[in-house]
């Protein structure tokens, strides 16, 4: 075998010197000393491309560029760095860098949801990293350990707060008893929601970090178009009130999981939506911004991550443990994990998928209304797992939580409810996950 190349130092092109960026920026300066002790090497910027260079009084100017596709292509790159965010053009810039032999650190999410095979396609055929911690959860060491601590292992389900903006929304409107539209505008003043919210509010950005967490955990091609997605827009403070009378509370939540059918065949369930949990849950006391992902895996147990999911700080840690990790590979001639997709398990869709409902309606407040209610379930194949009713004037409020069933079998029992002369609205529908109450 022959030795490793000795070097002086490992070169980092940086795309991008926004608020995680420019943190990446400040602890490569300041930390210089304690990187280089970590990784065996000096750990150096080679270069930084930005937009608009002259918006940037704080850097060095020599280190500047607006040409990423010259920067990240440089002979005097080890090492690219990428914090822009979005599809185009940045995929063609990390193709260009691993195809000329650079490793790559991201933190894009939604690329590599849509695009992680030809990433790793082209890191293989160069031998160069792929690493990308900083694309989930931020601050917390989770995909190394599904990567690498976990491989020995079969995962058998991932669930978790992943989007930091909705989990701040959906605690204050459980805490306040406030509704949706007035939390989000408290939200986006103290700083946890963007001007535009439609990726966190709508699941986008949860159904990508799924796709991630769906891939890795199960070895398996998971892409964001093939995770289940729905938002928090529709969740109201009713919800929560119900939820609050159940001993449960409702986060949105990223589950993914193994799922057989009746003849042993698995396939991947990746999905996106509010759920109501049991306060008891360990998610369920997850407040605020944070993030906190619960793995269960055959030998290992249970499993579960916690802490900051956002912000420029904490992300740029896991962007530098990723940065000293590549950087240490580059030291001993080595490569760090490859994809593991070979399983190639069939995404099921999500009509086939296991769930349980809560179901609220306001029916007539007369003799036979559960029945009619009972049957449109029994008719669908859906057990009911337990009913609460109460009186609301000249109304009736009736609760429903089911065992679970397939989540289309479901849908179409509501679809037939909301037809039935007794009921008068169907005023919520929730899935539900955890223990019965």
């Amino acid at each position: 075998m022959t030795a490793p190349e000795e070097r002086r130092a490992v070169k980092v092109a940086l795309l991008g010197c926004g608020t995680v960026g420019g943190e990446v920026a400040r602890l490569l300066a300041e930390q210089a000393d304690e990187l280089a002790a970590r990784a065996g090497v000096a750990v150096e910027l080679a270069g930084i491309a930005v937009r608009r260079p002259d918006k940037h009084p704080e850097l060095p100017p020599e280190l500047l560029t607006a040409d990423a596709e010259k920067l990240v292509t440089s002979d005097d790159v080890d090492v690219v760095v990428e914090l822009v965010g979005g599809i185009e053009p940045v995929r063609g810039w990390l193709l260009a860098a691993l195809k000329a032999g650079k490793s790559v650190v991201t933190a894009n999410k939604a690329l590599l949801a849509e695009h992680s095979a030809d990433l790793f396609e082209a890191a293989d055929a160069a031998g160069a990293d792929l690493y990308f911690e900083a694309a989930v959860a931020g601050a917390i060491p989770l995909l190394r350990p599904l990567r690498e601590s976990l491989a020995g292992d079969r995962i058998t389900r991932v669930m978790g707060i992943v989007n930091g903006t909705t989990n701040y929304i959906l605690s204050a409107m459980d805490s306040t008893g406030a509704g949706y539209a007035e939390t989000l505008d408290e939200a986006s003043r103290l700083g946890y929601a963007e001007a535009d919210p439609t990726a966190d509010v709508d699941g986008y950005d949860a159904a990508s970090k799924a796709a991630i967490l769906a891939s890795l955990a199960f070895h398996t091609r998971v892409t964001a178009s093939d995770v289940h997605r729905e938002g928090i827009a529709d969740v109201t403070a009713a919800d929560l009130g119900a939820a609050r009378m159940l001993g449960r509370t409702v986060k949105l939540l990223a589950i993914c999981e193994r799922v057989a059918d009746d003849d042993g065949v698995e396939s991947v369930s990746a999905r996106v939506h509010p759920v109501m949990i049991p306060r008891s849950h360990q998610l369920a006391g997850v407040g605020g911004a944070f993030n906190a992902v619960y793995v269960e895996a055959d030998a290992a147990g249970e499993l579960m991550f916690y802490g900051q999911g956002a912000g420029g700080a904490p992300t740029a840690s896991a962007v530098l443990g990723d940065l000293v990790a590549v950087a240490r590979n580059l030291v001993a001639g080595g490569r760090g994990p490859r994809e593991s997709a070979h399983a190639a398990l069939p995404v099921r869709p999500m009509g086939q998928t296991p769930t349980r409902y809560h179901v609220s309606l306001s029916v007539a407040d007369r003799a036979g209304v559960l029945a009619q209610v009972a049957q449109a379930f029994a008719g669908h194949g859906v057990s009911i797992a337990a009913v609460r009713q109460s009186d609301v004037g000249d109304r009736a409020s009736l609760v429903v939580v089911t065992h679970q069933a397939p989540d289309a079998a479901l849908q179409s029992t509501v679809d037939e409810i909301a037809k039935l002369d007794v009921v008068h609205e169907v005023v919520s529908v929730m899935r539900v996950e955890g223990e019965d109450q």
